[in-house]
């Protein structure tokens, strides 16, 4: 136990010295704009047009049970946050809480950082969809992965950049979409072609399970709070800023979704959302508010995805970097440049567009939803054993394990129940990605 906690205390003072030689470059607008942008790109515009196909005109219920999920499961990464102080974040946290464990830490560290890749690679596939939405290629797969590689390249560029120029590009991307999508839901609702006691009594036959395994689903569209921890060295007062920013943007994250998709169900037709699930949003626009609204839609949704890939590629790839440095991942991605993880960041490039041309957008999405669930578990569950020292509610802590646990079960019973070649596919990622930990472990058991 001594042991423990001078580790911990020499921990903290190499952050302090980090922290020192690099000025604070990240007040509380910019890690607001960096949840933010981690998580409305990957939630209406990814996941509305399979959530209408499943549950109709419960959706916007499904966007508030994901989002109280993943309010319960932030509360263990903000505790454990301003703890440790570790932009290591998920993979630190579980690290240093289980000190004995270089296996679990290795298969944490693989699985989040996937889990990242997978919604870069939604994100991206997502800012395709739309981007191409108008044109008589809309449809064109190729062309659609295409389009996602040169997204996932622009932004790397821009991350290689500069940390304040990113960070200030991030703001204003988030706080423009931010009135962009306020503005598209509003329209929506004034251009309603029903209403929700009709739509109620036509969807009567829902059953709870389906909405449920939706909520679980929608998970994946709030996993970008965690990006604000991987800036802890960059950021002003993490012991006030962490919290404060993760809550204020899952507030704004799941008021944005319920009024977005809530606008979508009255003005659109469900047959268009679900036969046009890419682009869902443009597809209906079109036919609802003319020319000028799916252009406002587009500029949203491109708006929205791209500032997702942007976050996260700023927050993942520091995280990258930590691994890396502890030997779970190769050591060249833990090298810098003026404090810029470069090759961190562009293998994460690279390994997007990869699974980009592997997948479609619903494995993806169920591969990303799966694996935050399982991380953010695993985060609760380290919570949980240190509760005292994070001074937390242990009620809320078990409570979030219950939830996430319940998540988890409902996607697989989905996947086995309904397709289960996906089913094959996701699990086979898992066992390269436990291969390559393993490996990885055995390495770092070595030395």
């Amino acid at each position: 136990m001594v042991r423990e906690e001078v580790k911990l205390m020499l921990d903290n003072f190499k952050d302090k010295m980090i922290q020192i030689k690099h000025p604070k470059q990240l007040g509380l607008p910019e890690l607001i704009a960096i949840a933010l942008g981690g998580m409305i790109g990957g939630g209406i515009f990814t996941v509305l047009g399979i959530s209408v196909s499943m549950i109709g005109v419960y959706t916007p219920l499904a966007f508030i049970l994901g989002g109280l999920l993943a309010i319960m499961a932030a509360y263990s990464y903000i505790k454990l946050g301003v703890y440790y102080k570790d932009e290591g974040a998920t993979y630190s946290f579980f690290k240093r809480t289980f000190p004995n464990s270089p296996f679990w830490a290795s298969l944490i560290g693989w699985g989040v950082i996937f889990g990242y890749i997978s919604t870069l690679a939604l994100y991206a596939y997502t800012f395709a969809s739309y981007a191409i939405s108008s044109f008589p290629f809309a449809d064109d797969e190729w062309i659609r992965k295409a389009v996602a590689g040169a997204i996932i390249l622009l932004f790397t560029l821009i991350n290689l950049w500069s940390v304040k120029g990113m960070g200030k590009i991030e703001d204003l991307m988030v706080y423009t979409k931010l009135i962009i999508l306020t503005i598209i839901a509003f329209v929506l609702m004034s251009h309603s072609n029903t209403s929700l006691p009709i739509l109620l009594e036509n969807n009567d036959d829902i059953h709870i399970i389906s909405i449920l395994i939706v909520a679980s689903l929608t998970f994946v569209a709030f996993e970008g709070f965690q990006l604000v921890i991987n800036a802890v060295n960059e950021m002003e007062n993490p012991e006030k800023n962490i919290p404060k920013a993760i809550y204020s943007a899952m507030f704004l994250a799941i008021l944005i979704y319920v009024i977005l998709s809530l606008g979508a169900i009255l003005a659109i037709p469900f047959e268009d959302i679900v036969q046009n699930q890419e682009y869902a949003l443009a597809a209906g626009a079109n036919k609802v508010l003319g020319h000028w609204g799916t252009d406002l839609v587009i500029m949203g949704a491109l708006l929205a995805t791209s500032s997702a890939i942007s976050g996260t590629l700023f927050g993942s790839s520091r995280q990258v970097s930590v691994i890396a440095e502890d030997g779970y991942f190769p050591k060249f991605l833990a090298k810098r440049k003026n404090n810029i993880p470069i090759y961190a960041i562009i293998s994460m490039a690279i390994l997007a567009f990869c699974l980009i041309l592997a997948g479609n957008l619903k494995v993806i999405l169920e591969f990303g939803s799966v694996t935050f669930l399982l991380v953010s578990f695993l985060m609760a569950f380290a919570n949980f054993t240190i509760y005292k020292k994070t001074n937390s509610s242990l009620c809320l802590t078990i409570g979030a394990m219950i939830g996430l646990a319940i998540g988890i079960i409902l996607i697989i019973y989905y996947e086995a129940t309904t397709q289960i070649e996906q089913l094959y596919f996701i699990g086979g990622l898992y066992l390269l990605l436990t291969l390559g930990a393993w490996i990885f472990s055995l390495t770092h058991s070595k030395k």
